[in-house]
């Protein structure tokens, strides 16, 4: 999560002192992420079946399967999902805001037990 996001986040979090509107907020983001992954699986089937399709056409001669008009739909609609899930999650899908932090700690761990002492 940004920096302006979070602090937004966190001054919303600290009006709210309700358990009803916290658990209003957690279940708004849980169906945010739920329709993600709805939408992740509808991209997957739909490419699946589409991109099959083509290439069973191509093998009886139809169709060629390596054209751009076979991979257009995979690509803008991969687009779109990326946009999709950074609504979703933030920019900090895969290093979170103590990513460093933890890796540090856990080299420091490693090299603590790798010592002869």
């Amino acid at each position: 999560m940004g920096r302006l996001r979070r602090r937004l986040f966190e001054n919303t979090v600290s009006g709210i002192d309700s358990p009803d509107a916290r658990y209003d907020m957690a279940y708004k983001r849980v169906k945010r992420i739920k329709g993600f992954y709805i939408h992740l699986l509808v991209y997957v089937l739909v490419n699946a079946f589409i991109l099959i399709s083509i290439f069973n056409r191509s093998m009886i001669g139809d169709e060629v399967f390596w054209q751009w008009q076979t991979w257009n739909t995979v690509f803008f609609w991969g687009i779109g999902l990326m946009a999709h899930g950074l609504s979703v999650f933030g920019r900090n899908i895969f290093f979170g805001p103590d990513w460093e932090e933890n890796k540090i700690k856990e080299f420091m761990d490693k090299d603590k037990d790798n010592k002869w002492e």
